[in-house]
């Protein structure tokens, strides 16, 4: 039984969500030719603007409205998640189709070789006390992973990289932190010390012809 109260939806939130509306930050990183690339905040670890606050929101609401964050037995690293799909299969196919057009090319100038295949998958994460506190460390199947700060007003629960020394306590809600999957970079969450956090993850399929058993 979860401990979390619904954020209250809104009367718009439908639109938002199936047309991606008001999503992209236009303070920065809608335009994949943007000279600046993505900031360096570890090694092999960058942060970029992704989506608004607002759209970040309503991402929240529809995923407590769906409902159904309950871990995958199947999982060897269970969380509470929502897929993306799960809330609108719209919704994912925009993402699939923003991360390809507005974050892979600013990707690319620091990973050269790293080929677009899609996502592999995107899901909302929540951390709250008496349901999922923690996650253990774990390196994940993927080409390239992101998460997406979704809100603030919680304490702990920080994604943490041991091996680069740092954790993603300052993030700015709706940013991506994004790093190579797979084997540099273990990564776990904190323990939660208050509040409810949400994230948005974001595994970027794996190069064409590479299969995982």
């Amino acid at each position: 039984m979860s401990a979390v109260t619904e954020p209250e939806y809104q009367h718009d939130d439908l639109d938002r969500i199936l047309g991606y509306r008001d999503a992209i930050d236009a303070a920065g990183g809608d335009d994949p030719d943007d000279p600046d690339g993505p900031d360096e905040v570890a090694d092999e670890l960058y942060l970029l603007p992704f989506w608004t606050p607002g759209f970040c929101a309503t991402v929240i609401r529809a995923a407590e409205l769906v409902g159904g964050f309950d871990p995958d037995p199947a999982d060897p690293v269970p969380g509470h998640e929502v897929s993306l799909a799960s809330i609108s299969p719209a919704l994912f196919g925009a993402v699939q189709d923003d991360v390809g057009a507005r974050i892979w090319p600013r990707l690319q100038r620091v990973w050269p070789l790293i080929e677009y295949q899609g996502l592999r998958d995107a899901f909302v994460i929540r951390y709250v006390a008496g349901e999922q506190e923690s996650l253990r460390l774990h390196q994940d199947v993927a080409q390239v992973s992101a998460s997406v700060r979704l809100n603030d007003g919680y304490d702990g629960a920080e994604l943490t990289f041991p091996r680069q020394d740092y954790d993603n306590a300052h993030q700015p809600v709706g940013s991506l932190l994004t790093w190579p999957s797979l084997v540099t970079h273990p990564h776990e969450a904190a323990p939660l010390r208050s509040g409810v956090k949400y994230a948005l993850t974001i595994w970027c399929e794996l190069p064409g012809g590479v299969d995982v058993f």
